[in-house]
């Protein structure tokens, strides 16, 4: 599930341009996989290391270099050197706790948002740190653990030579954005469902239980909140971005990130305003179910007064009370009795009281 994240004490007062891993270790090693591609050939290949990288500089294919596993400094500081990248950017991939956030360097821009996996059943998210940095023909993907939302754009690579194999990084940078923001739609509508079954149950039966599960989708959903939020004003920063590692053709998509964010936001805010909804519609029932108890016990407790008075009457220890004397004067006041709940449920029905 989607969690915010604390900042450990040996971290307060790090340098920004400390190159130190501040996350939990997720991977057990850095991988490190790059495609090399233009219109005419793809190149997929593993690289052990970290040297072999320069030769993908002022490459005139288009080059994704993907690194799996934060937690390798001296890998993080090698990358810095070949590539040219300010340590605070770095310092900020490193850092899995941080805010989504779009920051544009001498050579290029960076932008860092969280992916979202769900899991095949629906019933739990997974929550990672997507970090990218887009250079000219160069894109460098740094994720925490190994296995990504990334394979279809890999299969439009191999297999189309489309717009994707010649629009530059800065497109190959919005179809992963792209990606990870269709998933968010993914995971909430997943999550739609859920609350709209709900919705029928909470019709038919009323209980602690439902209590239990609404208020897990509510912190649930306050949880993806925290993550997608910040995505969109990332995303709003990333179309308003001055730079000329954005192609002016390119440009267009990146405002298609934005219309796919509002939707993944506007979802959002809507399941969350229909979960307070059936709080209240919880509240409600519970509320009209105490007050037919209570209307039920009253009209007993009514219904009961004037027998009590009655048999407390013909209960005190009085020697003269002639009633006592007469021969049918137990069956009398039985009837008396018997006659007295009848007017009173014909006259409560009447009354529409229960």
């Amino acid at each position: 599930m989607a969690y915010i994240t604390h900042k450990k004490r040996e971290d307060i007062g790090l340098s920004p341009y400390e190159l130190k891993f501040r996350g939990k270790r997720k991977a057990e090693a850095v991988r490190i996989r790059v495609i090399d591609f233009d219109l005419e050939s793809v190149r997929e290949t593993e690289v052990k290391e970290t040297e072999e990288l320069r030769r993908y500089l002022n490459s005139d294919s288009i080059t994704w270099i993907n690194v799996d596993g934060l937690h390798n400094s001296q890998l993080i500081r090698d990358l810095s050197e070949i590539f040219a990248i300010p340590g605070d950017i770095l310092s900020d991939v490193m850092d899995p706790s941080s805010r989504p956030q779009v920051e544009v360097f001498n050579n290029g821009f960076f932008v860092s948002m969280k992916m979202m996996r769900v899991s095949e059943n629906k019933r739990t998210v997974s929550v990672n740190n997507l970090s990218l940095v887009v250079m000219n023909r160069l894109l460098i993907s740094f994720q925490e653990e190994k296995g990504d939302l990334f394979d279809p754009v890999r299969e439009r690579i191999r297999n189309h030579k489309t717009k994707i194999r010649i629009s530059g990084s800065d497109y190959l940078a919005f179809t992963l954005m792209d990606v990870v923001i269709d998933n968010y739609i993914y995971i909430l509508d997943a999550y739609g469902e859920k609350v709209e079954s709900l919705e029928e149950r909470l019709i038919l039966e009323t209980n602690r239980e439902m209590l239990r599960i609404i208020d897990k989708f509510r912190r649930e959903l306050s949880n993806l909140r925290v993550d997608i939020k910040p995505a969109k004003e990332m995303v709003m920063g990333l179309v308003k971005l001055d730079t000329d590692f954005i192609q002016e053709e390119n440009r267009r998509h990146y405002k298609e990130l934005l219309d796919n964010i509002n939707q993944a936001v506007d979802l959002l805010d809507y399941y969350r305003e229909v979960l307070y909804d059936d709080l209240n519609i919880y509240h409600s029932s519970m509320s009209t179910k105490l007050n037919d108890t209570m209307t039920l016990l009253t009209i007993f407790s009514v219904i009961f007064i004037p027998l009590t008075f009655i048999v407390g009457v013909y209960g005190m220890n009085f020697d003269n009370l002639p009633e006592l004397h007469w021969h049918y004067g137990y069956f009398i006041v039985w009837g008396i009795m018997v006659l007295i709940v009848v007017v009173m449920i014909v006259y409560f029905r009447r009354k529409r009281w229960f």
